[in-house]
C-alpha cells in the first residue's frame, strides 16, 4: 500500500467497531500489522477483542470505567484529570505508530470520548496529520465531530432504522459484545 487514507464509521446505528474488525481482518489476511485502541469500553468485555488478540493485534484501552459511568448517566468527577490521562493516551498510541510498523490503526469509540470533552479533537487532527503517509487509520463511534470528517477520505454513517433494544431485548454475548 502507498498511502494510508483515513477511515470514519459513525452514526447511530450498530456495527462502527464491527465494520473497523472486519478491515482489521483484511488487513492480517494480507500480513499487514493492526493496533487497536479503545476508547470507553471495558479491557476483554467482548469477543472481537478476543479473537484480535489471538491473531496478533494489538489492542490499548483506555477510559472503561469512565466508559461505565457514562452508559449509566452517572457524573465524572475530576473531569479535568480525565482529560489529562486521555490526552497522556492518544500520546501513546501515536509513540507506538512511529515507534513500530503498523499498517492499521483503529481509534474505537473516540468520537464518544470526544463527545464528553475527555478528548480534544484536535489532539486527534494532529495525530491524523503527524501519522506515517502509509498507515491507514479508521475512527469509530457516535458523533464524529464535523473536523475529523472533512480530512476524512472515506466516511460512512450507519443509521438505525430498528434495534431489538429499543424492544427490551438486552445485549447479547456474541452479537453485541
Amino acid at each position: 500500500m502507498t498511502r494510508g487514507l483515513i477511515q470514519v464509521y459513525t452514526g447511530d446505528g450498530k456495527g462502527k467497531t464491527t465494520a473497523a474488525v472486519g478491515q482489521a481482518l483484511r488487513f492480517l489476511g494480507r500480513d499487514c500489522r493492526v493496533i487497536m485502541a479503545q476508547f470507553l469500553k471495558q479491557k476483554d468485555a467482548s469477543g472481537e477483542v478476543l479473537i484480535l488478540r489471538k491473531l496478533g493485534v494489538e489492542i490499548l484501552f483506555w477510559g472503561g470505567d469512565y466508559g461505565k459511568r457514562l452508559i449509566a448517566n452517572l457524573p465524572l468527577e475530576d473531569v479535568e484529570n480525565i482529560r489529562k490521562e486521555g490526552e497522556k493516551f492518544l500520546k501513546e498510541v501515536m509513540q507506538r505508530i512511529k515507534s513500530k510498523r503498523y499498517d492499521l490503526l483503529i481509534l474505537d469509540e473516540i468520537s464518544v470520548a470526544m463527545n464528553h470533552g475527555l478528548i480534544g479533537e484536535k489532539n486527534l487532527i494532529e495525530l491524523l496529520r503527524n501519522k506515517p503517509d502509509f498507515l491507514e487509520v479508521i475512527i469509530t463511534g457516535r458523533g464524529v465531530p464535523s473536523g475529523i470528517i472533512s480530512i476524512a477520505d472515506l466516511v460512512t454513517e450507519m443509521r438505525k432504522i430498528k434495534h431489538p433494544y429499543d424492544q427490551g431485548i438486552k445485549l447479547r454475548k456474541g452479537v453485541e459484545y
